[in-house]
């Protein structure tokens, strides 16, 4: 997987092979594997693509909080954040509902609680997926075999 084409502020590269679903998931030099599960026609060899996106926005709330907890240099141990998504299917529209539960551990009192509840919507994920996105697709040749 070549990323000559990643002009952007972050690029990640993903590649299916012959196995069903199982896709390798690359970005920064890590990787990580992603499957649907078995009730799908995957072998549950990893988290589905749903997950995934539950999983970035979980993982930015995180981050986000942990920096402006560690800023104000509030006493925050841990933070756990939690989040479901359903899908509602309409007859022109679906329409996704995510809920996302924080819990902080640390001596932190009631307004703080509350700060760090909106400073979770200032993490850069949830302003990239609750404003306009534009996905464009392009086909790239295939390596002759």
């Amino acid at each position: 997987m070549d990323q000559e084409h990643c002009i952007g502020t972050s690029c990640t590269s993903v590649e299916i092979g012959t196995d069903k679903y199982r896709s390798e998931i690359r970005a920064s030099g890590h990787s990580i594997i992603a499957d649907e599960p078995t009730s799908s026609g995957g072998e549950d060899l990893g988290i589905n693509p749903n997950e995934l996106l539950l999983a970035s926005l979980g993982t930015c709330t995180a981050m986000t909080l942990k920096m402006y907890a560690d800023h104000k240099e509030w006493p925050v141990d841990r933070i756990f954040v939690d989040l479901t998504m359903d899908i509602v299917k309409g007859n022109q529209q679906q329409t996704t509902y995510i809920k996302r539960h924080i819990r902080i551990e640390g001596s932190i009192d009631e307004e703080q609680r509350q700060r760090i509840l909106q400073i979770a919507d200032s993490c850069p994920l949830h302003r990239i997926i609750t404003n306009p996105i534009v996905i464009t697709s392009n086909l790239m040749p295939g390596k002759e075999e």
